[in-house]
Formats: structure tokens, sequence, C-alpha cells
């Protein structure tokens, strides 16, 4: 078991010089902990197993390793097989995965083309067939493709199975060993694997499919990143939507991810929160791709505030600036529970993450807590906290499968809303009704 804690630059490591171009591009310059561990061994052209916490910068590990060997062993030459295949569970990853490549490997002219379901069929096959030296994809596309002859994995030289306990839990299992059995043998090629947890399932997978892969475990104490402020709030289902608008105004000028654990739920918060003035949007299993990656898009650059999600957004999101994870339902996983608060701190910043612990999900906090192996801090809640003026959307803006609103005197349209969390108004003599308890 490696254990390296020296801080290292980049350019101690043989890294070529086109891949450290790409480095600086991509504004790196120090090793983060599962750099500095992986990458001397990975580029030495050994198979690694790497037990590592979302946001500590994986990515970036196994691309300029990949990246660096590619560049000094010969190319198996021209043909149908990409000289590395990145196996990610979901599209989000698979795309995030392809922007950091082609960052990290653009001065190399390295030719990357992610696939994955929901959008571009045809020009997807097309990308593929003109060659491809490094192919990023999800389970489902990558097989159609492979299927089709499209391409061939028999000359792959590399690689790299990410958020392998995801795929997992995602049921990918059968088709992760479907491409796995026609690849390159084990010991003619070299192999990555990167997960939040090393658990049996995942080291038989180690053993069967890798070549006696070096073993890293990253978090043996710490599951949850250090940098993230954890707090609980014990509130009343009637009371989650006051007590959510009453953080959001007292920090109106966040960058808000909130996780609900229902599809109904997600599109219900986002039509409150759009009729009281705080621009949100959202995004679920059953988003059209275009529209998931604009609303993504609009969240990365900022100008959207607000983004409510299922667990669809909890993995592969790289997004810097976000300063407040929301779990308006707690996760019924704890490993959910590490990916989503995993959205906020990255990169050495800072980030707080606020769980409202109801009655229908306080079940899976003790399981939770067992997990990160510490108690989240129980914070007190007062009646000030708790907004009970607010909007509910009228029923003509209401999304396909939401919740069924209550008609309301309130559903009145505002003036003067602004698009930041706090800028929704609460009209005089509005006290709402309370319930006779809060549930502890």
């Amino acid at each position: 078991m490696y254990s390296r804690i020296v801080k290292m630059r980049f350019e101690e490591l043989p890294i070529s010089e086109k891949v450290l171009e790409g480095i600086r591009a991509a504004g790196f310059t120090v090793c983060t902990q599962v750099q500095e561990q992986t990458l001397p061994v990975a580029l030495q052209g050994k198979d690694i197993a790497a037990q590592s916490q979302t946001g500590t910068g994986k990515t970036a590990a196994f691309l300029i390793a990949v990246f660096s060997r590619m560049l000094e062993m010969p190319s198996p030459g021209r043909g149908p097989s990409p000289r590395a295949l990145i196996i990610a569970p979901t599209r989000e990853l698979a795309v995030q995965i392809a922007a950091e490549a082609k960052l990290i490997g653009g001065p190399a002219g390295f030719r990357i083309v992610p696939v994955y379901g929901g959008i571009d069929y045809l020009k997807q096959r097309e990308e593929i067939a003109e060659g491809v030296d490094v192919l990023i994809g999800t389970p489902g596309r990558l097989i159609d493709y492979l299927k089709q002859r499209v391409y061939s994995l028999r000359k792959t030289q590399f690689l790299v199975i990410d958020e392998a306990d995801r795929l997992f839990d995602m049921g990918f299992i059968s088709d992760l060993r479907f491409l796995l059995r026609r690849m390159s043998p084990y010991d003619k090629r070299q192999s990555m694997l990167f997960s939040a947890t090393l658990s049996n399932r995942v080291l038989e997978l180690c053993y069967e499919h890798m070549n006696m892969p070096v073993r890293f475990s990253l978090t043996p104490e710490n599951v949850t990143v250090e940098q993230i402020e954890q707090e609980l709030y014990h509130v009343g289902m009637s009371e989650k939507t006051g007590l959510l608008f009453g953080i959001l105004k007292r920090e109106p000028d966040g960058r808000y991810l909130i996780f609900c654990n229902t599809r109904a739920a997600v599109e219900r918060l986002e039509g409150i929160l759009n009729a009281n003035g705080l621009a949100t949007a959202s995004i679920t299993g059953d988003l059209d791709q275009r529209k998931r990656m604009k609303v993504l898009s609009r969240f990365k650059e900022g100008t959207l505030p607000i983004l409510v999600a299922t667990d669809v957004a909890s993995r592969g999101l790289h997004i810097d600036g976000v300063t407040h994870v929301i779990n308006y339902d707690l996760p019924q996983d704890p490993e959910d529970y590490v990916h989503r608060i995993g959205r906020t701190a990255r990169a050495g910043a800072t980030g707080k993450a606020i769980s409202l612990a109801c009655e229908e999900y306080v079940h899976s906090l003790p399981d939770i807590e067992e997990y990160i192996k510490r108690k989240i801090p129980v914070m007190s809640l007062t009646e000030e906290m708790i907004v009970t003026g607010y909007r509910r959307p009228p029923r003509n803006v209401k999304k396909k499968g939401a919740l069924p609103q209550r008609r309301d005197s309130r559903e009145h349209h505002s003036k003067g809303k602004s698009s930041r969390p706090g800028g929704f108004s609460q009209r005089p003599g509005q006290t709402g009704r309370r319930p006779p308890g809060r549930k502890p």
C-alpha cells in the first residue's frame, strides 16, 4: 500500500512536455493527494486500483498517466481500435472527462471522442469510424457501436474504469464484463480503476481483468472532504420548503445545488422557487440531453444560481464555485450523501452542506453517520428561520409529472422579483399556517 504525503509539482514527474503544456492550460500546478500517489506508479506502466473520494483530482490523474504513456509507446498502427478506452457510468461524467481530456491532451494532438446515449447517434458513430485515439463513453452506447463493428478493442493499449462502484450500483456489471472480454489481453494493456469504495465485488473485477493492480486507499479515515461544513436540521415535512426559503434568504449570493429523492419532488420545488422570483432550473434522469447540457452550462457559468436535481447529478459533475449543497431530502443510500455533498468544496475550496431531516427520510441518518464516521452537527431551528409567505406556482405552469398543488389565495404574480436567492417578497399579513408541533 502506498502512502506518499510529500507535496509534488507535475514537473518533478516523468511527464511529457506536451502533456505538461496541457496541465498548465488547465491551471494545475501542484499534485493532489491522489495524483501524488498514483502517478509515479501509473507512469511506470503498472495497473492501479484506487479508492478515492470525489473532487480529489482523479480524472486528471488517469488522463495525465494515459497521455504520457501514449506519447512514449509506439502506436499499434491505423485501425479500428482506439488506443485508450475510458468507461464512465453516466453521460454527465463522460462529458466532463472528455472536456478535461481535450484540455490536457490538446497540445499532444490526440483525437478524443465521447459517446453516450440521448444525443447525436449517427454523428458519434461517424466520429468513431473516422478513427479515434481516446474513446470515452457509457457502457450502453459503447456496446452498441461495438456490436455494429464500428470499432474494435483488440489492440486497445489503455483501459480506465471510472466510478466502478457506481457502475455496479446502476446495474452495468454485465455490460462492463461484455466490454472487458472483448479487449486486448490484460497483460497486453495498462488498466486503471477508480472507485469511491473498493468493495469485494470491485476487487473481484480487478483480479479477473487486471494485471496485479497496485492498490491505493486514499480515504481510510475521512470519507467526506474536510473543507465541507456540514449542518443538519430536523424539520417537519410541512416546514421544509419554508426552511429552504429561509436558508436561501440568509445567504442570497450563494450558488446552490439542491437534491431531492424523486423527480416529482424536483419539479415541484423548481416550480415553487421560480414562482417566488428565484431563478431555478432542474435536471432529472428523463430530461432531454440537449436541455440537460444547456442547464448545466448555465449553472457552471454562474448565470443560474440554483439547480435542483435528483441523484443523476451527484456524481461526475465538476463544477467550480458551488457554495452550498442542500439535501432537501436526505438520501436513502449513505454513499449518495458523500457524492452529493462532494459537489461543493472542490479543488481545495470551502463549501457548506445542509441537510433537512424530515419524518419521511430521517431513518437513513444513522446509516449516513456510520458511513462517514462522524455525527453531522444538528443546528437549532427557530420560527424566524422559516418563511411562511411564499407563493405557490399556478396550475397552468406546472411541469408534467409534478405533484398536484393546492390552489391558494397567495398565487399572484410578484413585482420586482430578483433572480438571486432571497429576492422573493413576503406579503404583509401572510403568516401561513404552522403545524401543531415540529418533528424532533
